[in-house]
């Protein structure tokens, strides 16, 4: 009997949970950015490993705060956490405790967890080490705690080979032969905003969501169609740019993403649009796919 499961793969923001899943995958599927709270909702990402099938949940970070958006996310994560046969917590080595912790308080079922003890290329072995030492006091917790460099020192399978033996005997969930669960429009969506998280500053990404009007394969080539949706006016010319310079850069950087993931070429066209306050009310947040029910 093949072993199947869900794994969630959560943690702080920016604690670089896409990352790995990307690099699990060997595909760019999941939203990058350097920036933190990018990921706004949950994503199947699917691996093989041998006969074994394993279903990644990508996740929001965990975080506190008050706005109606980032409450969407929090719950979001929440879920993941409590549906799942395993759980991923990614641990940067330079964090304190306290995001562990809190997380500990978070998973309410208990399910099973790895600690992984992420970014460990920017510090010594002796640092690696003292980090491992502190977590030690909660080893009654987790099943297994794995110092983690998806840069060089760590293969995917030394992560995969320790995650399949926590998942149960199940047939395949999904088609062996496919990446992720998401739709092609719901990934080129997450290519879009990654590229304005890329070519815009400061608090503008966090306001801006995507629509895709059109997605069609014509014989040599795709269409996608595509809205920013931005909340105020001002943010609208700042996306646009001088001589339409931001909408042209971020246009470039999405199409390129899209067509190293399908092989083939695309034709991005972006428009702009204002919906006012949408992250501030349910209504804003539900036209655009984000459903609220707190």
């Amino acid at each position: 009997m093949t072993k199947c499961g869900y794994v969630s793969v959560v943690g702080r923001p920016n604690a670089g949970k896409s990352s790995l899943l990307n690099w699990l995958v060997g595909e760019k599927i999941a939203m990058v950015s350097h920036k933190a709270n990018a990921t706004r909702k949950r994503a199947n990402i699917i691996v093989m490993h041998n006969d074994d099938q394993i279903v990644f949940v990508d996740t929001p970070g965990l975080h506190e705060t008050e706005k109606l958006l980032n409450q969407f996310m929090l719950d979001e994560a929440l879920k993941a956490i409590g549906d799942c046969d395993l759980i991923l917590f990614l641990a940067p080595v330079t964090d304190k405790l306290t995001h562990y912790e809190n997380f500990l308080e978070k998973n309410k079922k208990n399910t099973k967890h790895i600690l992984l003890l992420t970014k460990i290329d920017n510090v010594t072995n002796s640092e690696v080490l003292e980090k491992m030492r502190e977590y030690r006091k909660y080893s009654d917790k987790f099943e297994e705690i794995i110092p983690v460099s998806i840069k060089k020192q760590t293969t995917p399978s030394d992560i995969l080979k320790e995650v399949v033996k926590y998942l149960p005997e199940h047939p395949y969930l999904f088609d062996p032969e496919i990446l992720t669960t998401e739709h092609l429009r719901d990934i080129f969506k997450e290519f879009i905003r990654e590229s304005i998280f890329e070519n815009i500053s400061d608090e503008i990404p966090y306001e801006t969501d995507v629509l895709i009007n059109k997605v069609e394969e014509k014989k040599d080539i795709d269409v996608v169609k595509a809205t920013i949706i931005v909340q105020k006016g001002s943010q609208k010319g700042m996306i646009i740019g001088k001589g339409a310079t931001a909408i042209k850069r971020i246009g470039k950087d999405a199409r390129i993403k899209i067509e190293k993931l399908t092989g083939r070429k695309c034709f991005l066209e972006l428009f702009v649009s204002v919906k006012k306050g949408w992250t501030k009310n349910k209504q804003g947040l539900k036209d655009l796919g984000y459903d609220v029910t707190f």
